[in-house]
Formats: structure tokens, C-alpha cells, sequence
């Protein structure tokens, strides 16, 4: 393939493999380098960019480390197809990673049985008083952080544990107890990461993030689940398939 055009600015306090990381991942997250596109060798990109070798190979290193780029002796670099595409559908993020061949991974942060939460209440059509199941996980991809998902389910699936959580998709679980969501409304917009946000999901303070929220109903229009999850934009992407009338 062609040397991708890398603007640097020498005069910059951002060192040299920084910026070079960074416009190549601009680069791939542009479509600009696809999946699966071999990069020229390292001599080759050291050369056209005029920088050293060792700090070519570092810039190469972090988004190695990323997930954005794979290394493999005797063939090379390679580009990744590190987002994640969701179809605009009644499907769980942990169907998702799975249907795509990725390895979803899960982390309980938060497990209370007997919350009481107004707004949840008030999405969820129950008494404002009424006990919620809320549990917050932090959800990874080929142990890469992606997500931060809350949810808050009515009591009747108390008996739904955090281990369950851990090891499995809520939509499963939800599912072997009659709950399986068949409708939902859906709000999706965008926010940028706080502090403790851009911590658990290994991103900068402010980076964009991607909000949805969802109120899930079962066939019989009961409400399942209500939930608020936020995604890593530069990880994750939502399809949406539209016709002409």
C-alpha cells in the first residue's frame, strides 16, 4: 500500500511517536487505512516521515497496545477491525461481541437489589418507592474497555445474581425467566467522558462518548429493564438501515 500521509510538527511539546500514533489512528478511524490493510515496513515509514527508527516502532507499539493494529512476524502490521457495529435492534452488547467473534468479558462495579431510584421508577411505569434491581458493569471487548452499562429491573427478577452478570448477557438472563424484551424505546445521544468515566474505559478525560438510553417491554408490554449505557465513539459505532418510501 501506499506511505499514508502523517502531517508532524517538530516544534510541537508532543514528542514525535505521539503525534504519528495519533494520526495513524486518525487515519483508521477515518476509513482512510481499512481492516485488514498491511502497512508499509518500518524502515519505509521512518524514511518517508524523517524520523528514527526506534521512534517510528514506538508509535507503531501504542496502537499495537490499543487493538487498532496487529503485528506479526514475517508478514507484518496490520490494521484492525476494532469497532464495534450494532444494528439498530432488540439485541444485548453481549449478543453482539459475541455474534462478531469478539470475547466480551464482564465487570460487576455496582450490584444493589434494593434500590430505590425515582427516574427508573418513573421509565419503568412503577411506584416511584418500589425496590429496583440496579447493577452497573464496566463491559470489555478482547479485554479492551467499551462500555459502561446500568441498568435498573423491576423486582420480580431479584433473583438475578451478580456472578449471573459477570458470566453472562442480562438479555439471557432476562430471558430464562420469561422476561425476554421484544419492544423498546431507545434514546441515543452524545456526551463526553468525565474523570472516573474516562478511567474505567481507558480513554481521555472529555473523549466523545455515545448515551443510550433504553426502556425495554417484554410481548405481554410489561417494562423489563430500563438503562443507561455509555460507549467508547471511538470503539463503537450504531447502524441503521433506511429505505425509501
Amino acid at each position: 500500500m501506499p506511505i499514508p500521509r502523517i502531517p508532524i510538527n517538530r516544534h510541537s511539546p508532543v514528542p514525535l511517536y505521539f503525534q504519528i500514533s495519533r494520526r495513524l489512528a486518525e487515519a483508521v478511524e477515518a476509513g482512510d487505512l481499512v481492516p485488514g490493510e498491511l502497512l508499509p515496513n518500518e524502515i519505509e515509514l521512518a524514511a518517508s516521515l524523517d524520523v528514527s527508527r526506534p521512534t517510528m516502532r514506538r508509535a507503531i507499539e501504542e496502537l499495537v497496545v490499543n487493538g487498532m493494529l496487529t503485528r506479526k512476524r514475517g508478514v507484518g502490521t496490520r490494521v484492525n477491525d476494532t469497532l464495534v457495529r450494532r444494528r439498530v435492534a432488540l439485541t444485548s452488547l453481549h449478543e453482539d461481541l459475541t455474534a462478531a467473534g469478539r470475547q466480551p468479558q464482564t465487570q460487576v462495579l455496582r450490584f444493589d437489589p434494593a434500590c430505590v431510584d425515582r427516574h427508573a421508577a418513573r421509565e419503568l411505569g412503577v411506584p416511584a418507592g418500589d425496590r429496583l434491581l440496579y447493577c452497573e458493569r464496566l463491559r470489555l471487548a478482547d479485554a479492551v474497555p467499551l462500555a459502561i452499562l446500568r441498568n435498573w429491573l423491576p423486582a420480580r427478577f431479584d433473583d438475578i445474581t451478580a456472578a449471573e452478570l459477570a458470566e453472562q448477557g442480562l438479555y439471557r438472563l432476562l430471558g430464562e425467566r420469561n422476561g425476554r424484551p421484544a419492544v423498546a424505546r431507545q434514546r441515543i445521544t452524545a456526551r463526553s467522558a468525565s474523570a472516573a468515566q474516562a478511567r474505567l474505559l481507558d480513554t481521555g478525560h472529555n473523549a466523545p462518548l455515545i448515551s443510550m438510553q433504553r426502556t425495554a417491554f417484554d410481548a405481554e408490554g410489561r417494562a423489563v429493564e430500563y438503562a443507561d449505557h455509555l460507549y467508547r465513539a471511538d470503539h463503537y459505532a450504531i447502524e441503521v438501515t433506511v429505505f425509501n418510501r
